[in-house]
């Protein structure tokens, strides 16, 4: 029997501290907190190259629009995911929603940033947009597309920019 591979990357970075004067939020904060998380370069590079990583055993055969996400939470561990077709098309799983399934089921629930990985550059779907946002207000979300005429290209945007009047059931 062939053993599957891990969805959970082995990667574990190791976050910069908080200037003085700052501090860290709480669980509860951080939900209700907008101010996203400066997360550097170098990690976002991280976190690019587990979303392309991942995104070669994407499944899908209808399409084929392969796609890598990887997510990288406060406590420093990337998540990554990719999507999964289904000829019912509705059963489909998005590879940012993979990896936001893999995060909670590994006990961590505070991403800070996000990478996203297609042929184009493509953004996450609506529905994507709004479960990334059920665990954060805003991030960095690295968008990249692997086909370009020029090559690799990327851009950085905001979680909140993508999804500026995300739904919240108050509670």
């Amino acid at each position: 029997m062939k053993k599957k591979p891990k969805a959970k990357s082995k990667l574990k970075v190791k976050l910069p501290k908080a200037k003085a004067g700052k501090r860290e939020l709480g669980r509860a904060e951080a939900k209700t907190d907008v101010m996203p998380v400066h997360v550097p370069a170098a990690l976002l590079d991280q976190l690019v190259q587990e979303a392309t990583a991942v995104r070669e055993r994407a499944y899908a055969p209808y399409s084929n629009y392969l796609v890598g996400a990887a997510i990288l939470t406060k406590r420093g561990v990337v998540y990554a995911g990719c999507n999964v077709e289904n000829s019912t098309f509705g059963a489909t799983i998005c590879a940012e929603r993979g990896a936001i399934m893999q995060m909670v089921a590994h006990g961590d629930s505070e991403p800070i940033a996000c990478a996203v990985v297609t042929k184009d550059g493509g953004s996450p779907c609506g529905i994507c947009r709004q479960v990334l946002a059920e665990f954060a207000r805003d991030m960095s979300i690295v968008l990249v597309g692997l086909a370009s005429p020029e090559g690799e290209s990327g851009r950085v945007v905001q979680l909140a920019d993508l999804l500026p009047l995300a739904f919240r059931l108050e509670q």
